[in-house]
């Protein structure tokens, strides 16, 4: 099927789609992060990025924005963590000064809380502590307020807890509060959660995007957009939080101090729940799988367990690994993990054996009417040639998940990727005459990266860059034909993009 390129790309090229900032050429804005100085990933990045968050520009050179004493606090334990690349949670936490400027403001917890893993009935909310404490969670109900937990953070978890929150009523917003070792901690802003219907329901909406890179985390415009529009989750698909610490454990554990110091991030997942994968950048550096060159498998599982601390995901699909399969009102959703099983050696292995037996297991037992499929680089071949993911590395694995698909009818799969900067739609053509839809949104940071939109790609569905943007879906399975229908925001709130696909578009014949 091919989408007329040259109507396509008027249009958009109309629409300021494909054309520069006003300020910056295509080569400057490729390398603006690198120009206003945050290209590094030292302490003073850290610092600017920070300050991004508490109301300042990136561009600020001298982030003024920041309290003293969250400036103080995360310059004391980032210098920390540099000097030690194997220290942990327990041992930055143990340091006499830090505990000292802790007590002083009473500070108790270091991150969260963060929402994950919803249903009709609870959710599970994760809290990173100070020190090994008793983790509760207050949640106000119709009939009056219900203690869940408690939860107890030990060294073996990072010093994080998970409390999971049982019993309650579908599709119910609860205000909840935060309560460690008996006491309630303070929060600048009132957290709140909402249930989803049960499997049955009619429709939902379910937002996604890619690579924030740390930045984008202290975009308040962009999260506070995606929280008023209520979406029942948010999927994460890598290049989240941590930027190219390679094995060092120690970096790894201060951009998740970043993350979760900033006030952005912190109010989103308090109240959306969250669901995240990794890529490159968070696993160990740009295009890195497997066990590269100078690394070894004690590495990898060492960067993979601070990982799974640092978030709150439903499960995980084995004892290594971060991929996981879960159901949000009437979707399946199944994130893969393209990183850790990879063979840099043999080009026929992108998810390894035993994730692919799993994901043909997890597809064939999907009952809802639809199935988003995320992985972290894109599904089809257009940009960049398919560099780093399934077009150069895995084909013949590719061709092998597409046919189980096609072959037992799977449903309304959607495919989701990220990993090339900006927001692309695509066709995929199957020689069955079966096509594809993926929908890649990489734009949670607003990084540039390739064109977006060529005359080469003819079955392109759209093509944007050098935005903030985010994507939802929105579910309506009222019809006998069920819909969902995508939508693309820029942070400002303009719409930039929609398209409504039936079930049956989505399913093989």
């Amino acid at each position: 099927m091919k989408i007329q390129r040259r109507k396509f790309l008027k249009q958009t090229a109309g629409l300021g789609i494909v054309s520069t900032l006003s300020l910056l050429t295509n080569a400057a804005y490729a390398d603006y992060f690198n120009q206003i100085g945050l290209g590094g990933r030292d302490l003073n990045t850290g610092l600017r990025i920070l300050n991004y968050g508490f109301g300042g520009r990136l561009e600020d050179k001298d982030p003024k924005q920041i309290p003293s004493e969250v400036k103080t606090l995360y310059s004391k334990m980032y210098n920390l963590l540099a000097k030690n690349r194997r220290m942990t949670h327990v041992e930055l936490f143990s340091d006499a000064e830090v505990k000292s400027m802790c007590k002083s403001r009473n500070i108790k917890h270091i991150g969260g809380p963060m929402l994950g893993n919803v249903t009709s009935t609870g959710i599970k909310v994760w809290v990173r502590t100070l020190y090994p404490a008793a983790v509760k969670i207050r949640v106000e109900t119709i009939d009056g307020t219900v203690d869940f937990g408690p939860v107890h953070s030990t060294a073996e978890s990072d010093y994080a807890a998970v409390v999971p929150v049982k019993g309650l009523k579908p599709n119910t917003r609860y205000p909840y509060s935060l309560i460690i070792d008996d006491k309630a901690v303070s929060l600048p802003f009132e957290p709140s959660f909402k249930t989803v219907n049960d499997e049955k329901a009619s429709s939902k909406r379910i937002a996604f995007g890619t690579c924030p890179h740390r930045s984008g985390l202290g975009n308040s415009k962009l999260f506070e957009l995606i929280r008023r529009r209520e979406p029942s989750a948010m999927l994460l698909g890598g290049d989240i939080a941590v930027q190219d610490r390679r094995k060092n454990g120690a970096k790894h554990r201060a951009d998740y101090i970043l993350r979760d110091l900033q006030p952005p991030w912190k109010r989103f997942s308090a109240n959306i729940p969250v669901y995240a994968a990794w890529d490159d950048h968070d696993y160990f550096d740009n295009d890195l799988a497997g066990i590269p060159n100078g690394f070894s498998d004690n590495d990898r599982r060492n960067i993979c367990s601070i990982f799974r601390n640092s978030w709150n995901n439903p499960s995980y699909g084995a004892s290594n690994g971060v991929f996981f399969r879960t159901r949000i009102e009437p979707c399946d959703v199944i994130m893969l993990d393209h990183r850790y099983f990879r063979n840099q050696d043999d080009s026929n292995k992108f998810l390894g054996d035993a994730q692919m037996q799993w994901l043909k297991k997890q597809l064939a037992g999907c009952k809802g009417p639809f199935v988003i499929l995320s992985c972290g680089t894109m599904w089809s071949d257009y940009v960049s040639n398919g560099k780093d993911s399934w077009g150069t590395t895995a084909p013949s694995e590719r061709e092998e998940l597409f046919s189980f698909i096609e072959k037992n009818k799977i449903p309304g799969v959607i495919l989701i990727s990220g990993d090339r900067h900006g927001a692309r739609g695509f066709l995929i053509p199957r020689p069955s005459g079966y096509n594809f839809y993926e929908f890649e949104v990489a734009a949670l940071g607003g990084r540039s990266g390739p064109p977006a939109a060529t005359e080469k790609w003819e079955t392109q569905l759209f093509g944007f860059a050098k935005k903030y943007m985010f994507a939802e879906f929105d579910f309506n399975t009222k019809r006998a034909d069920p819909e969902v229908t995508f939508k693309l925001f820029q942070d400002s709130g303009k719409k930039l993009y929609t398209k409504t696909l039936k079930q049956s578009q989505l399913t093989p014949k």
